[in-house]
Formats: structure tokens, C-alpha cells, sequence
């Protein structure tokens, strides 16, 4: 997946701004006039003109075309400059702003992000930030903390956010820019259904093979896709957030490659799109402190290999025990493998069963 950041030309940025006045008293000056004789060809008071000389008053767009007439200097030129120094006002105003902010970037995985190719690298701090904000869709950092921090936000997203906010929000951000133009009907609960369904089946297929039906199915469900390798201080499984009241994204970090880890990861996902609220923000940690969680492991766990097989499983003694037991419940053999490990954890047998994934998509 490639950035979203384009190329950029590097140019001088003045921390000044120069008013329009300043060229206006230099033109006053070639015409040999005094403030006062401006001033009355302008229809102006005195006072006025040297407000706009300072920069304290704007050039108007009247101000403007009575210019035009008085200097032959044309009105757009005026436009252009006032407009300009305006412009230039409002980004020292912001610079001073984002000053006052630099500290945040400290939990931000800034360095990590410009390794990726979505940030540059900026050697000034504060067009670091200015930068990061971009990444983040957002103004300011009351803004990011608004969205991440607010505690109605807090309160529905899982405990494991709180330890790493920052990383945690660039994960999901990197999900969320990913599948951002990712095309999707309206969420369908029992066309998700039925499309999990399918998507079992899918398991026993290679992952160039399986990954563009997985996306297509969920895709025609309202459900995005989002394949992102996983941030280097947040190693999490997968996380789900609703984009919208018609779209979710599944969201799974590719961590520990094994097909097993993955499809439980994704079912996982799956379980909480079908169980839990559209507001909360939903992240696998593989802990079971979250009752959500734990929920979300039982469906995962069910759907791909009933709990009445696991007796069956436990016993298995050899390469084509696992092969017989995938073939009848139609998933792949690395799935029956994990399971195995999982249940007699006996985590060095059958590993050569369960397949590495290797993937194309990259965030």
C-alpha cells in the first residue's frame, strides 16, 4: 500500500509577514505624492491610509479598484498581496500555536511512520507536527484528543489502548487511510453472516488466492478490509472501529504469520461486528480482561472448529489425523494444527502443517 503523502517541493517559509501598505507607500513615493494627496485621490481619510500602510487595516476589495484608478496598479495585484499577507499572518499565528504543542509528538511513533513513508523526515519540530496532524485528518492536537482522548471515546475503546495511545491511534489510523476509498455496501448483518460462511471455506486457499475474495466478500457486507503490519511497541492481533454507521473495518496487524493466528484473528474481528456496539473501538490484545474479548474468542473459536471436536482433536497422533479432521470440517489443516497446540500445548507438533502467509499488502 503506498502512502497517501506526496511528493513534496521544499521552499524558504519567512517567520514575517510583510503588509501590503509597505509596497503601496513605496508606489506613493514614486509618484512623488504625499500620505495626504493619496489619501484624498482615494477618497480616504489620512488616518485610514496609514493604518493600511502598517498593515492594521486590510486593503478591501473597494480599497482595491479605487487603487487601480489612482496608481494604475491593478486591482488583482492588491488582492493578491493583501490576500498573501493574511495568509502568512495565519501561519505564524498557527506556528506560535503548534510551538505550544511540540511535546505531544512524543507519543506519537513518528519515527516509525517516517520508515513507512507517511511522514517526511523534518529536522523542524514544529513542521513535524504540522505534518503529523495531517496524518491524523486533524487541526490541532485538542483536535487528535478529542477523537482519541475524550472520555466518552475512552470509556467504549479497549483497556489495552491506554498504554499506548499513540501508537495505538497511528495503527488504526494507518487502517483507516488504507481502506478509506475501499468501496462497500451498506453493512448487512446477515449478509456478513452468510459471507463468514464462505470466507471459512476460504482458509484452505493460498493467501493471493484468498486475500482479494476475503476483501471482496466482507466489501459486499459493508465490512473493509485492512491488512497492516503491526506497529513495532503495539504487536496486537486486530482491532474493529465502525467508519460510519453503514461501514466497519476489520482491521489485522499480520502479526505472527501463521494461517492459524491469522483466520482467528479475523473471526475474532467478525465476532465483535456481529455482537458488539457500533461505538466502541475494539482492539485483540489476546488478553481475556475485556468480557468483549473473551466473547469474541469463543465465536472465533466456534466458528471455525466446533468445541465438540476437541476431544477428537486432542487425540490426534499424526500428520494424517490433522489432514483427515481439516478435510471433514472443511478448513484448512493449519487451523486443526493450532488448534492441537492450543489445546495440548504442545506447541512444537505439526508446526511444518501450519502455513507461513506471506503477503503484498503493506502500510
Amino acid at each position: 500500500m503506498c502512502s497517501m503523502k506526496a511528493k513534496r517541493q521544499h521552499y524558504f517559509e519567512p517567520d514575517y509577514a510583510v503588509p501590503p501598505g509597505e509596497t503601496l507607500y513605496e508606489v506613493m513615493e514614486s509618484f512623488d505624492m504625499t500620505q495626504k494627496e493619496l489619501a484624498k485621490r482615494l477618497g480616504l481619510t489620512e488616518q485610514t491610509l496609514i493604518r493600511i500602510f502598517k498593515g492594521e487595516q486590510p486593503i478591501s476589495y473597494e480599497t482595491a479598484n479605487r487603487l487601480e484608478l489612482v496608481t494604475k496598479v491593478p486591482a488583482r495585484f492588491w488582492n493578491n498581496l493583501e490576500a498573501e499577507y493574511r495568509e502568512q499572518l495565519a501561519k505564524i499565528e498557527e506556528r506560535g500555536r503548534l510551538e505550544s504543542n511540540i511535546e505531544w509528538l512524543k507519543i506519537i511513533p513518528t519515527k516509525e511512520l517516517v520508515e513507512r513513508g507517511w511522514l517526511e523526515n523534518h529536522k523542524d519540530k514544529v513542521d513535524l507536527l504540522r505534518e503529523t496532524l495531517g496524518f491524523y485528518g486533524v487541526s490541532s492536537v485538542d483536535a487528535w484528543k478529542n477523537i482519541w482522548e475524550a472520555p466518552t471515546v475512552a470509556a467504549r475503546r479497549s483497556t489495552c489502548f491506554e498504554s499506548r495511545p499513540g501508537d495505538a491511534s497511528a495503527w488504526i489510523r494507518l487502517g483507516e487511510l488504507q481502506v478509506q476509498k475501499v468501496e462497500c455496501q451498506a453493512f448487512d448483518r446477515a449478509r456478513f453472516k452468510e459471507a463468514l460462511e464462505k470466507i471459512r471455506t476460504l482458509t484452505r486457499e493460498r493467501a493471493e488466492v484468498f486475500e482479494p475474495e476475503l476483501k471482496r466478500l466482507c466489501a459486499e457486507a459493508g465490512v473493509a478490509i485492512s491488512l497492516v503490519p503491526e506497529m513495532k511497541k503495539v504487536p496486537w492481533n486486530g482491532a474493529t472501529k465502525w467508519l460510519s454507521s453503514k461501514k466497519v473495518m476489520i482491521l489485522l496487524s499480520l502479526r505472527g504469520k501463521g494461517e492459524d493466528k491469522f483466520w482467528f484473528s479475523f473471526f475474532h474481528e467478525a465476532g465483535h461486528v456481529l455482537h458488539d456496539h457500533k461505538r466502541d473501538v475494539l482492539i485483540n490484545d489476546g488478553s481475556h480482561d475485556d468480557p468483549r474479548e473473551k466473547r469474541a474468542d469463543d465465536f472465533a473459536s466456534e466458528f471455525l472448529i466446533p468445541s465438540k471436536y476437541d476431544q477428537a482433536i486432542k487425540v490426534i497422533r499424526s500428520k494424517a489425523e490433522v489432514v483427515h479432521w481439516a478435510d471433514e470440517l472443511g478448513i484448512a489443516p493449519g487451523i486443526v494444527a493450532g488448534r492441537f497446540q492450543y489445546l495440548t500445548g504442545k506447541w512444537h507438533f505439526f508446526k511444518d502443517l501450519i502455513r507461513k502467509l506471506e503477503w503484498k499488502t503493506a502500510a
